[in-house]
């Protein structure tokens, strides 16, 4: 599938511009290629040219590509609201989990996730926006949630993750983003060693590199429209 590479190369392309435009160093941003409602061949063709860092949502249909891609040395990223049923396939397949927004969901993760695996790295999900039709905490929410998952074992708190809301304007894109990146390092000046900000989408993804993104999340740059909802 050639338009995928070619699609793939355009994205990389694209965040190295916006790097070199905002003073970040080259290299710096991680592109995680959101891969929900896309069949398993596409992201083997996606894996083929290059890119590592997967983001699903759905989990049943996850499962199915985790398993088929087991040996091509992804690295699984969740990204959708988590709901405690279904904490422990996360906790025993993913790499990832970008979107914490409680504590007992924090705490289902750290029980189940399997002793032979290595830490799972977590991000706090803020609705920086307070939409209530979004999920993520609030920002006054975060120092507790924060200092209690620091604590859990098998979990490693990385940093934050938000989907603010749509706009246009990159001025305004750029707020919520700076409000993130001010609250990381307001964390870190209390003790913790956080080093991620999960934030920038297609339609925002210039202005979340320049406020200090350093995972930014794409799928239909890459892979096109997406299949009906499984």
């Amino acid at each position: 599938m050639p338009e995928i590479s070619h699609h793939l190369q355009q994205v990389y392309h694209e965040i190295l511009l916006y790097e070199q435009e905002f003073g970040r160093k080259p290299g710096v941003v991680k592109l995680v290629a959101v891969s929900k409602a896309q069949p398993w061949s596409r992201l083997f063709e996606v894996r083929k040219c290059g890119q590592t860092l997967f983001g699903e949502s759905y989990l049943q249909e996850a499962l199915e590509k985790i398993d088929r891609l087991r040996d091509m040395g992804i690295e699984w990223h969740f990204i959708g609201p988590v709901q405690s049923n279904k904490t422990r396939l996360i906790a025993e397949n993913f790499d990832w989990v970008h979107s914490i927004d409680r504590i007992k969901v924090a705490q289902r993760l750290s029980l189940q996730r399997p002793d032979n695996l290595p830490p799972l790295q977590v991000l706090i999900q803020v609705n920086t926006s307070n939409e209530t039709s979004k999920s993520g905490c609030s920002f006054s929410a975060i120092p507790e949630l924060a200092k209690q998952i620091k604590s859990l074992p098998g979990l490693q708190l990385r940093g934050l993750m938000s989907i603010p809301a749509s706009s246009n304007e990159f001025s305004e894109q750029r707020k919520p983003f700076r409000k993130l990146k001010a609250t990381l390092r307001e964390l870190n000046r209390s003790g913790y060693e956080l080093d991620t900000l999960s934030m920038g989408m297609s339609r925002d993804i210039r202005a979340a590199i320049a406020e200090g993104a350093t995972m930014v999340r794409v799928g239909t740059a890459i892979f096109g429209g997406r299949a009906s909802k499984p």
